[in-house]
């Protein structure tokens, strides 16, 4: 475990008596005191940006999916790899990502190392399509895979660091809002930029230039991964407190003692995402033959669900930190999922409705489903839980990916829809499962706002209390 804050001068180092003077000045202002609640929420704002750029290049291929078959010359199959060899190497690596920063980098460290693959892996990914070589493209995808949901547990152990019992709900719906800002923006930006640098190039080098510019979003992310780590030293510095929250030890053994409402999330999520991120992955073309819309229109539809989870996630969040009741909602996030699915397989309602729904379901499902992982393990074991979370999530997006494409080139979206409604009602039968074992255990996960608030601050006494009772070394 990671402890004496992080046991590293990370980006230069202060002694206690320098910050003192510091926040005797300018630092004592209400921006500049991480004490101060405005403080934590300009951090949170950099926090946000974090994994705006992996977002963002995440969906590249979605975004220029017609492009990528023509210049390439691909089959689907072969376009949905790159999602495949994205999350291949999560379904361990992730894991370990997790272990690493709560055991050896800490989460300071860890998200600028991460960063780095993620830009790294883009600029791969560019340079492979630039000499139309897909090898290096695929290679290219499992670089940017290593670092994009190792940095996305980093991500969230960071919020649960900074925001824990303060409105977390809310804080990772925000969080969730910044990050399918990255994909919007990617879905409605890369066609045009396409359009741009093909005055100049065409093809596979149009192509190319075109995902170099989406690196440029990950060089953002970069820079806001170092300035997050200078705002998180500070802070551990200030109030004092070693960057982990425990000096207990992590092992890798502990896993086989998580309770069975960690996995039981596990399932959730990954049966519930595999029904959203793959269906987006291969939507353009679904929506131009089904729908007979243009590539711009279709792109358009597409992305509507990351436009409304955007703005909706941060809401959503908030009422849940109101209300409570995480399990009931996740419940009502699957089955209106479901519906959607059912109305773009079997009706021809205007896709807009489907998606901008989907896209509410989809924001209440992740406000809900996360926060739960920080009630059920303690926190200096988070970044290993999270990081199992987000293997087992790629782990079945790596093997949904290419099975999707599979459906697709052999049965077509009709079937394919079946599919992940299948997902869906897997998720369903787990999130009921989930209550019931809950409610077993005291009802932790689906307490309301206000019983849990009572519970936290009964524990909260008991802690308090015990350390008076301490001997004074």
């Amino acid at each position: 475990m990671m402890t004496e804050t992080e046991k590293s001068p990370l980006l230069g180092s202060r002694t206690e008596d320098e910050e003192e003077e510091q926040l005797s000045g300018c630092g004592a202002t209400i921006f500049c005191d991480p004490r101060r609640f405005l403080h934590r929420y300009l951090v949170l704002i950099v926090m946000c940006f974090l994994s705006f750029g992996s977002y963002f290049c995440y969906d590249n291929p979605a975004a220029l999916q017609d492009n990528m078959l023509k210049d390439l010359d691909i089959s689907e199959s072969q376009f949905m790899s790159f999602y495949s060899w994205y999350s291949w190497p999560n379904v361990v690596l992730c894991f370990f990502g997790g272990f690493l920063i709560d055991k050896l980098l800490g989460v300071r460290l860890g998200s600028i190392v991460f960063s780095l693959f993620v830009t790294t892996g883009q600029i791969i990914f560019a340079s492979g399509a630039m000499i139309n070589n897909i090898y290096l493209m695929y290679f290219g995808r499992f670089v940017f895979g290593i670092g994009g949901e190792s940095l996305a547990v980093a991500q969230n152990t960071y919020a649960v660091k900074w925001f824990k019992g303060r409105e977390l709900n809310m804080v990772f719906g925000l969080q969730l809002s910044f990050s399918r800002v990255g994909s919007t923006v990617n879905m409605n930006v890369m066609q045009p930029v396409y359009k741009f640098i093909g005055k100049w190039y065409e093809g596979f080098k149009c192509l190319g230039m075109s995902l170099f510019v989406g690196a440029g979003t990950c060089v953002f992310s970069l820079i806001c991964a170092l300035t997050l780590a200078f705002f998180d030293k500070r802070n551990d510095r200030v109030l004092k407190k070693s960057a982990s929250a425990s000096d207990e030890v992590v092992r890798m053994g502990d896993v086989r003692y998580f309770p069975l409402t960690m996995w039981l999330i596990c399932v959730i999520c990954v049966a519930y995402y595999v029904a959203v991120f793959p269906f987006v992955g291969l939507g353009l073309v679904f929506f131009e033959m089904k729908y007979d819309y243009s590539p711009g229109l279709a792109n358009n539809v597409n992305s509507i669900v990351y436009i409304i989870s955007a703005v909706a996630s941060p809401l959503f969040g908030f009422l849940i930190d109101k209300s409570g009741k995480n399990i009931f909602w996740v419940i009502t996030g699957v089955l209106v999922t479901l519906g959607c699915h059912a109305m773009l397989a079997f009706t021809f309602i205007n896709p807009y409705v489907a998606m901008s729904t989907m896209g509410l379901a989809y924001s209440v499902l992740a406000s809900a489903l996360w926060p739960m992982v920080s009630m059920v393990i303690p926190q200096h074991q988070l970044g290993t839980a999270y990081g199992i979370m987000q293997a087992v999530q790629n782990l079945g997006l790596a093997v949904i990916s290419l099975v999707a494409g599979i459906i697709v080139d052999s049965k077509g979206y009709l079937i394919l829809e079946v599919f992940f409604m299948a997902w869906l009602c897997m998720a369903l039968i787990a999130a009921v499962f989930l209550y019931l074992v809950d409610a077993t255990r005291g009802g932790k996960l689906n307490m309301s706002s206000k019983k849990r608030h009572q519970e936290a601050e009964a524990l909260k006494e008991k802690e308090e209390k015990e350390e008076e009772k301490k001997p004074l070394n």
